[in-house]
């Protein structure tokens, strides 16, 4: 069984957030609130980038520890013990989340 993945290429590891299943005042929230989709996840590990045709290097656009906006579908689902983390290419990412 592996303890680590390490991305290949333009891939990047993500592990999704979820939504809390309680508001900051500890009101529990109904399963349809908490069963909205999730499109946002934190970058876990980002392979080496990817290569132009030409071979120049295409350097990757995120870094391990950004929050991501991720498309409603695709993605490749990998268990690692109990964590369910996702695997997307750099270019699958529709954006970085700043607070």
């Amino acid at each position: 069984m592996a303890k680590k993945i390490l991305p290949l290429l333009d891939r990047i590891l993500v592990e999704k957030i979820v939504a809390p299943k309680k508001s900051v005042g500890g009101v529990l929230l109904p399963e349809s609130a908490s069963a909205s989709k999730v499109n946002s996840g934190k970058v876990i590990a980002t392979g080496p980038g990817g290569r132009a045709k030409d071979g120049t290097p295409i350097p990757m656009t995120v870094k391990e520890g950004d929050t991501v906006l991720l498309p409603e579908f695709g993605g490749t689902e990998v268990k690692i013990g109990e964590k369910e983390l996702f695997i997307y290419r750099n270019d699958d990412v529709l954006g970085i989340l700043v607070e």
